[in-house]
């Protein structure tokens, strides 16, 4: 930090991105990145800031994200849980850009991406 605006703009950033995390109600999506240790040795945190950021980026206040302990499948590292429309899609071996693709097309869009959940690949 080198200045008060900076420190200003970096509040404001984590601001919306705390947004993101709020508890959803029945017409929202609700998203959770396994962040264990598992998770987060497999690469979870930077899946984690991708989700947040794209859904800032779409200004999507329909989308809940956040942390979850240990899904229990941890060779399937990391983990990321969609919640929509009544149903669970588990997307696993999750990286950046598969999690900006599953924001994309099935958060966004509607279309699961069925090669990276359990079982489809």
């Amino acid at each position: 930090m080198k200045s008060l605006e900076e420190l200003r703009a970096l509040r404001e950033k984590m601001k919306s991105q705390t947004d993101n995390r709020s508890v959803a109600g029945s017409d929202e999506t609700v998203i959770k990145v396994g962040m264990a240790t598992c998770g987060i040795a497999a690469g979870a945190r930077p899946v984690l800031d991708a989700l947040l950021d794209e859904a800032d980026k779409r200004h999507l206040h329909n989308v809940s994200i956040s942390q979850t302990g240990c899904i229990g499948m941890c060779r399937l590292e990391p983990i990321v849980e969609v919640f929509k429309d009544g149903q669970k899609f588990t997307y696993v071996h999750m990286t950046e850009d598969k999690a900006r693709k599953v924001m994309n097309d099935h958060v966004v869009n509607g279309n699961p991406v069925k090669e990276y959940l359990i079982g489809e690949n």
